[in-house]
């Protein structure tokens, strides 16, 4: 395993971990061949460096823990392994998608209160003004902005 770091004044920089192929298969008792079919078949797209040597990041060994569950725990082939992280890609996606728009909605909510707020006239607080009678008392809420009474 590689992990590629660089110092940048006095603070550490780690950079996305690096493994190459023999270090995975190794570590995840596989062949080499079963990450290159895994690539032809489009579930694992390991990156290149420039020398055109795969390598994955710690992201591609979590797909493939993913898919080393489906096939070997839950006796699921390659196509259903293909339809199941192509469901959970689209589904991360339309997460992520989601987490944005709330953003949005947040940040332009905020706006429009902080504007509400600048044009609402000045308020003072509400007064509660008890009023007795002979049986009990009750409180009166009076609102000041408007001098109302319920």
């Amino acid at each position: 395993m590689q992990d590629k770091a660089m110092t940048t004044r006095g603070r550490k920089q780690t950079k996305t971990r690096r493994y190459s192929i023999g270090v995975v298969a190794e570590t995840f008792g596989i062949h080499e061949q079963t990450l290159r079919m895994y690539e032809r078949e489009g579930l694992l797209v390991p990156s290149r460096s420039a020398r055109n040597t795969r390598y994955y990041t710690d992201a591609d060994l979590e797909r493939l823990k993913c898919i080393l569950n489906l096939t070997r725990e839950m006796g699921v082939n390659l196509a259903g392994v293909q339809v199941i992280l192509g469901m959970r890609d689209r589904m991360q996606e339309m997460h992520q998608n989601m987490m944005a728009l709330l953003d949005y909605i947040r940040e332009h909510m905020a706006d429009h209160a902080a504007h509400a707020l600048v044009r609402m006239p000045p308020m003072s607080l509400v007064q509660i003004e008890p009023i007795m009678s002979e049986r009990h008392t009750t409180v009166h809420v009076v609102d000041t902005v408007h001098h109302r009474q319920p």
